[in-house]
């Protein structure tokens, strides 16, 4: 597990690896330019390219001078640009310049005429806070313009640290080489998106840094660190947990089979699934390891189930370790009252997805209009289990705000929404969100891709979760637990399939072999 730190916590550890720990200032700035020198050859090889730096005046412009120094020493031909008023240069900066006029190199005020082979970005570091303007946004525009390999020191030029929002423009680097952590709005989109490969390059600040005072964000970035529960070689079924998974309606056959299958291949034990009968066939043939619980929709009397379905339906519950609720269920009267029992009438863990998000949402903005009681928590109680997995526009519809607003939140809503319902939240988007209400630690997932946005991955990723759940994962573990996994089998399927092409039966499939690979590390 990596951090993921802000604009504040970065200024905070770099202060206190200098003020506290005494390590100066300078030989963080020489350390940053040495681990930079050490990718770009890593990247690039040894020849003796032609390289150009474009610095600022703040400390992210002393690194790149301090680059471009050791490439110089190294044999390359390097120029620099300062961009900017010298007598506002840092107390760093200026003595990187005063160095580089020691070796007989002084900088241009702008970007010259010429083909680079490297250009190094080192105009604004992590404090960027306002638009990019003036000779600034020029100076981003040519790096741009340039056929020549652009790597960011820190952070793209432009990007904001906290939210990845381009500043009025950024720049689009080939490599960026990130100091001590990574940076929030570094794996944020857009920000992720003008990264290209990003590096942490380990110069100085570190945990001994952080005072009592950690970092609030993490991500996954190898599979190496993800543990699976542990399974004792004397188990039976029912050792590895009873799932009920409550999903699909008349016309949504496909929800149920893609949901409890993805729970059996993380090791659950036994699924039962309750649905609808027009399913019956179809899941007795394509998934027969699962047991069947079913219901006709045209023998409901008003919101009630028949009486014979109702007594089927609570034995199901008393049978079961764990309950999967949602993946196309509709938003029937069946589907509305068995969320509703299962909330209210067990307090086994619980998934909940699709469809039932859609109605718990109808239900907590009935809660805000009629009383101050909690439908998910009728006693006030947070000790339950809960996992709630919305995309960001089922999110939306929960948090009780537009899809945009959520969007331009997503760092912040999923935590103050976990913290009203006492539950866990998967926020889905481009890079998904996991917070829980009993930690302030949230998690930023980096696993993924495009391809992934097909229908019924969030099903897979719903039966993933699950499966963790009923083996004895805590529900926020087995939330950013399972959101990696699930996209790193999207990344399989995309290299397997091709991203366009792929859909949500490869990712599922595709676990079979990240689960191999875990497995084998064991």
């Amino acid at each position: 597990m990596e951090y993921l730190v802000t604009q504040s916590e970065m200024k905070q550890y770099d202060n206190n690896t200098i003020e506290k720990l005494k390590v100066p200032s300078i030989v963080l700035m020489e350390r940053a330019a040495l681990v930079t020198v050490w990718q770009l050859r890593k990247e690039m090889g040894n020849s003796d390219y032609r390289v150009l730096v474009v610095a600022g005046c703040g400390n992210n412009g002393g690194d790149g001078f301090a680059i471009g120094r050791l490439l110089m020493l190294e044999g390359c031909i390097v120029d620099y640009v300062l961009l900017g008023n010298r007598d506002k240069c840092s107390k760093e900066t200026a003595l990187q310049l005063e160095i580089l006029e020691k070796y007989g190199h002084r900088p241009y005020d702008r970007i010259p005429q010429g083909e680079y082979d490297i250009v190094i970005d080192a105009v604004f570091g992590v404090g960027l806070s306002r638009n990019v303007e003036g000779i600034y946004a020029d100076a981003i525009s040519k790096i741009n313009e340039m056929d020549a390999y652009v790597c960011a020191v820190d952070i793209p030029s432009g990007i904001h640290a906290d939210t990845g929002k381009v500043l009025g423009c950024a720049v689009q680097a080939d490599l960026t080489v990130t100091y001590g952590f990574y940076k929030l709005g570094e794996f944020l989109y857009p920000g992720a998106g003008y990264c290209g490969k990003i590096i942490c390059g380990k110069m100085g600040i570190d945990e001994h840094g952080f005072f009592g005072e950690e970092p609030k964000w993490n991500t996954y970035t190898a599979l190496d660190d993800v543990n699976l529960p542990a399974r004792r070689p004397d188990a039976n079924k029912g050792t590895f947990g009873k799932v009920l998974v409550i999903a699909g309606c008349d016309t949504m056959c496909g929800a149920v089979l893609m949901s409890a299958r993805s729970v059996f291949y993380m090791g659950a034990g036994m699924v039962k699934i309750v649905t609808s009968n027009k399913n019956r066939d179809i899941i007795q043939q394509s998934l027969p390891e699962a047991m069947l619980t079913v219901y006709d929709i045209g023998l409901w009397v008003g919101a009630e189930p028949d009486p014979g379905f109702a007594n089927s339906f609570k034995e199901a519950l008393e049978w079961a370790d764990c309950i999967l609720i949602g993946p196309g269920i509709g938003m029937g009267k069946a589907a509305e009252w068995m969320l509703e029992y299962c909330i209210q009438n067990t307090e086994l863990p619980i998934v909940i997805d699709a469809d039932g998000l859609n109605l718990l949402a109808k239900k907590l903005n009935a809660e805000e209009l009629n009383s101050n009681e909690s439908f998910i928590k009728p006693d006030g109680n947070v000790s339950r289990e809960i996992v709630l997995t919305p995309h960001i526009g089922e999110f939306a519809r929960l948090y009780g705000c537009d899809i945009p607003e959520a969007v331009n939140n997503i760092t912040i809503y999923p935590k103050r929404l976990a913290d009203k319902l006492g539950a866990t939240i998967v926020c889905k988007d481009a890079r998904t969100v996991v917070a829980t209400y009993d930690s302030e630690a949230q998690y930023l997932n980096s696993s993924g891709n495009s391809g992934m946005a097909t229908a019924g991955s969030g099903d897979v990723l719903a039966g993933i979760i699950m499966g963790l759940m009923v083996q004895g994962m805590k529900a926020a573990e087995a939330g950013v637990t399972g959101v990696y996994l699930h996209g790193c089998a999207g990344d399989m399927a995309a290299d397997v399939n091709g991203g366009r092409s792929m859909m949500a039966t490869d990712i599922m499939e595709q676990m079979k072999e990240i689960l191999k690979l875990l497995e084998s590390k064991l």
